[in-house]
């Protein structure tokens, strides 16, 4: 069992990366990266690296995503005339 919900988080942090790649929204690339590295810490934190895991979702999924959001919201947006 444990390996078919393995199998579904590797398959979610490639679609995750794929969607980040892709998307043209900053928005979104920054909540899908958010996605990424929560994914990567949930797979670290199944693998037994419990420490690494809670660091990365701190760090990865949460400081970094509220910071990628603030940055993009305060930026603006310039029309070309």
């Amino acid at each position: 069992m444990s390996s078919v919900i393995e199998l579904l988080l590797y398959l979610l942090l490639i679609a995750s990366a794929l969607v980040a790649i892709n998307v043209k929204d900053l928005l979104a690339a920054a909540v899908t990266t958010s996605v990424f590295s929560f994914v990567i810490a949930i797979l670290f934190i199944e693998m037994g690296a419990v420490d690494v895991g809670f660091t990365e979702a701190v760090v990865g999924a949460g400081v970094l995503g509220v910071y990628f959001i603030m940055m993009i919201l305060r930026t603006t947006r310039r029309t070309e005339d």
